[in-house]
């Protein structure tokens, strides 16, 4: 009998689950799906085999997490691929907070779970969500190597200077405050796609990230190792993103509860959940942004600058942390999608050797290519990011398989 080859990828929120089977000898998609509203009466799922496989829809109440995967395991038995098989070699799990303590993917034992919840309270909204699909699937497969894989483990290489904040060391230490970063796998896989891209080792390339979804989040990558990221002790910081404010002067909390009577949940509410691009205009799609822009919306059009003046400063600070720059990579929703952001992003950047060709730029793809200028000194690249191939891949080389032959 063969080695198994199948990992299933789970991604556990407070009331979703994605999900996705991979075969590991060519990073096919065996399966992808999604439960969610999990805990009401209108829960939804909604399954895509492999190619061919066509896609089917399961509406009605799904009580909790357990039995979001039950049903989940059903959808995959009704494909061949089912949670019993023999050829699944491993589960892979994306827990967002590892702390200083996980800096690499880990197989899941009692006492790596008892770490992950002395985490929940830098990453309350996350790790609770994490856990609870760990310990569910746990319950199911006990029998199975499940792995966490972190979204903070990639930025675990920066230098403390970059990591610290200035307050009292201490006190700092005290309450794990620091920066972390976010999106790590997101990272990972798109600063080693984009060395691939130009045809060098990861090692050979200093790279900026630009992952740019709702969430977003930059990083300097050098020679395959992040030195700089612009989120922190949470997802809030950096970036201006769909509902959150990204970099915010500390005061304008102090002055919003002092001032403006407002208590810490409401503070953090609103710096969450109704700041950013949504807060600034009322709307988060940056393509909704986009049409209001044509047909002359001001609030639409300040938003768009706010947003890219942000982003052009972190591709400028982080050209300056790294000293050399071979490439400038986008991705995700928004940074895969969205041609005006990329060019305006880079516009006026051309002594920094950065400037995208407009042809190229509006080409769409689901490959990676590059955008700048022939023979232009910096790359410009769009690189589609697949956290879910880069969690497998990570999960089924820690299991003791050979992940070379993942890589497209």
């Amino acid at each position: 009998m063969t080695d198994p080859t199948r990992v299933l990828v789970l991604n556990s929120g407070s009331s979703s689950l994605k999900y996705q089977l991979l075969d590991m000898r060519d990073g096919s998609r065996l399966a992808t799906g999604l439960v969610e509203r999990i805990g009401e009466q209108t829960s939804r799922l909604r399954h895509t085999g492999a190619d061919g496989g066509g896609t089917r829809e399961q509406n009605g109440p799904i009580a909790d997490h357990e039995a979001a995967l039950k049903a989940v395991a059903e959808e995959l038995a009704r494909d061949g691929v089912g949670l019993d098989s023999p050829e699944l070699a491993a589960i892979g799990h994306r827990v967002v907070h590892g702390g200083l303590f996980f800096t690499e993917p880990t197989v899941i034992d009692e006492a790596v779970l008892t770490e992950i919840e002395r985490l929940i309270p830098v990453a309350p909204l996350h790790n609770p969500a994490n856990l609870t699909g760990i310990r569910t699937a746990r319950t199911l497969r006990p029998d199975l190597p499940q792995v966490a894989v972190f979204d903070t483990a990639f930025h675990t290489t920066m230098p403390e200077a970059a990591a610290r904040y200035a307050i009292d060391p201490r006190i700092a230490d005290r309450h794990r405050i620091r920066r972390y970063g976010f999106h790590g796998t997101s990272h990972a896989y798109v600063s080693r796609e984009t060395a691939r891209l130009l045809g060098k080792d990861p090692s050979e390339v200093n790279v900026i990230v630009l992952h740019l979804g709702n969430g977003a989040s930059a990083s300097a990558v050098e020679k395959g190792r992040c030195v700089d990221t612009s989120m922190g002790l949470t997802p809030l910081e950096g970036l201006v993103m769909g509902t959150r404010s990204g970099d915010l002067d500390p005061a304008v909390i102090f002055h919003l509860a002092r001032v403006g009577g407002m208590s810490m949940d409401e503070i953090d509410t609103l710096l969450n959940k109704r700041s950013g691009l949504f807060g600034l205009c009322g709307d988060n799609d940056m393509r909704e942004i986009r049409r209001r822009i044509d047909e002359g919306d001001e609030e639409a059009a300040l938003a768009f600058d706010i947003y890219i003046h942000r982003l052009k400063k972190y591709i400028g600070a982080y050209y300056a942390v790294l000293g050399q720059v071979d490439a400038v990579a986008f991705t995700a929703g928004v940074g895969e999608n969205a041609a005006p952001v990329r060019e305006a992003a880079l516009s006026g950047l051309d002594g920094l050797g950065l400037a995208v060709d407009g042809v190229r730029n509006a080409v769409r793809g689901d490959e990676p290519r590059l955008i700048s200028p022939e023979g232009a000194r910096v790359a410009v690249a769009v690189v589609p990011t697949d956290e879910e191939l880069e969690i497998a891949t990570q999960t089924y080389a820690l299991v003791g398989k050979t992940a070379g032959n993942t890589q497209r």
